[in-house]
């Protein structure tokens, strides 16, 4: 099992999305190098948690992006099988091309 990154345990930092959006530079400098929690709020009622990724959320956010461009990939591969014309694969196309490059 991953371990996940120790983490000094503290208590989030209270921040409202006004001061989240006018010091955001700061801020998710303060979560990269330091580890920094905060609970955004809004109206004073908290919204959203901003703290750094954990192993199984990098884990999660990579599975994620391969699901995604192997179902773009598929996509692909269907769009290109609707507009094929030619009598012959792919496969045998790229034969005859090397066959007809061996022999040069």
């Amino acid at each position: 099992m991953a371990t996940s990154r120790k983490r000094q345990r503290r208590s989030a930092t209270r921040i409202g999305v006004r001061e989240l959006k006018n010091q955001a530079s700061e801020v998710l400098r303060a979560v990269r190098e330091e580890n920094a929690e905060y609970v955004v709020t809004v109206r004073g009622r908290p919204v959203a948690v901003l703290r750094p990724l954990t192993d199984e959320d990098r884990l999660r956010h990579e599975r994620f992006e391969v699901e995604r461009e192997l179902e773009e990939m598929e996509a692909l591969a269907k769009q290109i099988a609707d507009l094929w014309q030619s009598p012959h694969t792919a496969v045998e196309l790229v034969s005859a091309q090397r066959r007809s490059d061996a022999g040069d």
